[in-house]
């Protein structure tokens, strides 16, 4: 008997092979074979009805072809897509591109992919779920829509290039709205009153004359040196001391967002390079035990964790770590998040004996740290909570008291596991009543801070709580704002461009739904609803769709042009009429004031020849640095070893090689998502499996 078992990813594929016999034949489809056309909007719209007009893209009919003759001479054909609204979807525009009715595919799925994973997934295969696909369909079609309509009116009233998108532009408002507040702000001067004791114990003042004292009391120098006077000369004595048990609790697992603010904040990695590792990790690596999944799916927002793998961690922390690690009950999760799909699990090792230790032996190190992060943060969420000695020492004097505080790690419980990297800071034994001397009390000058810029896992964790986006999503709005240059990362910092804020007071006026985040919020929720089979997905287009358009008719005639055209007083070479400078995608440019009629431009000025900038990539021919260069004809990476080396590319290369032609593959972005290109055969592949929903 032959079957047929298609997923996304070769490299997916690949692992499952080696857990199946010869009656088995496993194929990707790299991705969604069927999508909405690119050079069109794709949607027949009538009354109350949406009817998308899904194509087989050029890059995939290769791939569809192939499928399709192994699918004639197969018994069996099973749709083996990732448990997820857009893996539904691929299977169901993978049944039908290869003329299968959705319905009469057995489905299997999976959360981790071991061999025993996946024989029990064909032991219980069932079939697409319909609600699934239609949410999955109906939020592309709302990001066409918002895409293809907005965005053509942003660039036509403010400047070629721009984009609007429903997650994107909800995002972008928040970051903006951040910027805001911070030029807005007036900084608000603040004292405090410090004083050491014995030489060694730091301690503040919080109250003076019976008045207690918090962090804004004391507002300018005239009534810090007062009490600084007053209290210089007062003899102390050691008025109350307490000593109290505090407990921290052990961390939930990881889910997608969490995994990126935490590999944010202690490995460095950008969201986007944790999913990339984190989907190698998935998709099969080589271990001990051959090549096979090593953590679970990457894209979820559930902490749950499988009975099996609650028995198997446990018995792991007792064997490591011994029964006084090992928390007394089993401790279950549950997310915060709206809408979180439960029947998934959280992120977890699929094999507890793939230590950190064996795994150095085998993945690179990247892999690594992160495997390392999940694998500790499995061990840590069924340990003993840690517990903390906190110390609070009260001085006084005739008209003051300060404090002193401290804390010392008595029991580290789960930080055994994960590790602790804070100091104890230990208080000296003293006794209520004693003296003590003030060996310093000084008068300290502050000044209230603005409020800081989101960083890339801090907006994540702003827009997870506001319940915009999905797992899924995070990633690739990041991306997409910094591929539209409306946002700049410095020293992990999100600072929003000019033209952002442009085109935000744009979209406030005109399309308020369109930022607000409340709104994109409900409608993430009214998709969930789809899913659930609650609510009908042409119902929820038509109520967005009907009054959008009225908007974007409104926009067209009222939205003022804020194009900026500036006299040069020069006159144009080939028709007579000024020239004038203009603001375009990429810069500055001299352009005809007649234009469209007549389309004469020439460059602003010639540029200053800059240095070449290294880009942190090695080149794929000889292993020299690649550069980022600029020419007449914009810019470019090539080698730094030129002349000797001439590899050249207008992408960045990577270590990666086309399975066609063996060309070097490049990143690039293809209509708004990140992408790789062959620069022999042009062939063009997902990044990690391609499923990142993307906005158009």
């Amino acid at each position: 008997m032959k079957n047929l078992i298609i997923v996304e990813s070769p490299a997916k594929a690949r692992t499952i092979k080696n857990f199946l016999g010869k009656d088995y034949t496993v194929i990707a489809s790299k991705g969604h074979i069927r999508d909405l056309p690119k050079s069109s909007f794709g949607i027949k719209i009538e009354e109350g009805n949406f009817k998308p007009e899904y194509r087989v893209s050029r890059d995939h009919a290769s791939t569809v072809k192939e499928i399709k003759e192994l699918a004639k001479k197969s018994d069996t054909i099973y749709i083996a897509t990732d448990e997820d609204r857009e893996g539904e979807a691929i299977g169901y525009h993978i049944a039908k591109a290869i003329g299968k009715d959705p319905a009469s595919l057995p489905r299997i799925v999976f959360h981790e992919i071991t061999k025993d994973a996946i024989k029990k997934a064909l032991e219980n295969p069932r079939t697409i779920d319909t609600n699934n696909f239609n949410a999955q369909q109906a939020r592309r079609l709302l990001d066409r829509i918002v895409g293809y309509k907005l965005s053509p009116l942003l660039a036509s009233k403010i400047q070629k290039g721009l984009s609007a998108g429903r997650v994107q532009s909800a995002a972008l408002k928040i970051v903006v709205d951040r910027e805001r507040e911070i030029k807005a702000f007036k900084k608000e001067e603040y004292w405090s009153i410090d004083a050491l004791f014995d030489k060694t114990i730091e301690s503040g003042l919080i109250e003076f004359e019976n008045k207690k004292i918090s962090k804004m009391s004391i507002k300018n120098s005239e009534d810090a040196k007062l009490i600084e006077k007053r209290v210089q000369n007062e003899e102390f004595k050691v008025a109350k001391i307490e000593t109290k048990e505090r407990k921290t609790v052990t961390p939930p697992p990881f889910m997608t967002s969490s995994l990126q603010q935490t590999s944010s904040n202690l490995l460095g990695f950008s969201p986007k390079k944790t999913m990339m590792i984190a989907q190698t990790l998935y998709e099969g690596v080589m271990t001990h035990k051959g090549n096979m999944g090593v953590i679970t799916y990457m894209r979820t927002d559930s902490l749950n964790i499988a009975k099996e793998a609650i028995n198997e961690v446990r018995k792991s922390i007792k064997e490591r770590f011994g029964d006084d690690y090992l928390s007394e009950k089993v401790k279950y999760y549950t997310t915060k998040s709206k809408g979180a799909q439960e029947a998934h699990e959280a992120i977890r090792p699929t094999n507890l004996d793939f230590t950190p230790e064996v795994a150095r032996e085998y993945l690179k190190s990247d892999e690594l740290k992160l495997y390392t992060l999940i694998y500790n943060r499995f061990l840590a969420t069924q340990m003993k909570d840690a517990i903390f000695q906190t110390q609070n020492i009260i001085f006084e004097s005739e008209s003051s008291k300060f404090k002193a505080s401290g804390r010392v790690l008595k029991f580290d419980g789960f930080y055994k596991a994960v590790g602790y990297k804070e100091k104890d800071k230990l208080l000296p034994k003293l006794e209520v009543g004693k003296s003590i001397e003030a060996t310093k009390i000084e008068a300290n000058q502050h000044f209230t801070e603005p409020p800081s810029r989101y960083s890339e896992a801090s907006l994540i964790k702003k827009l997870e709580s506001l319940g915009i986006g999905r797992p899924s999503t995070y990633a690739p709005t990041i991306s997409i704002l910094v591929a539209r240059k409306y946002i700049e990362i410095v020293k992990k910092q999100l600072i929003p461009t000019e033209i952002a804020f442009k085109v935000i007071e744009v979209l406030e006026k005109h399309f308020s739904k369109i930022v607000d985040s409340s709104f994109t919020a409900q409608m993430e929720e009214n998709l969930d609803k789809i899913a659930d089979g609650k609510e009908d997905w042409q119902k929820v287009l038509w109520e967005f769709y009907e009054p959008f358009i009225e908007e974007i008719n409104r926009g067209k005639k009222e939205i003022k042009s804020q194009k900026v055209v500036v006299p040069t007083g020069e006159i144009c070479p080939e028709c007579g009429s000024e020239l004038v400078k203009r603001q375009g995608r990429f810069g500055e440019f001299i352009s005809c004031s007649a234009f469209p009629k007549c389309k004469y431009t020439k460059n602003l000025s010639k540029s200053v020849k800059k240095e070449p900038q290294k880009v942190g990539v090695k080149c794929p021919e000889c292993g020299g640095e690649i550069v980022e260069r600029v020419s007449r004809r914009g810019k470019f990476y090539g080698c730094s070893n030129y002349p000797k080396c001439k590899f050249v590319s207008n992408h960045i290369p990577t270590e990666k090689r086309c399975e066609k032609c063996g060309g070097v593959l490049c990143k690039r972005t293809y209509r708004n998502k990140e992408i790789l290109e062959c620069i022999k055969c042009k062939a063009r592949y997902e990044m990690g499996d391609g499923r990142e929903e993307m906005e158009e």
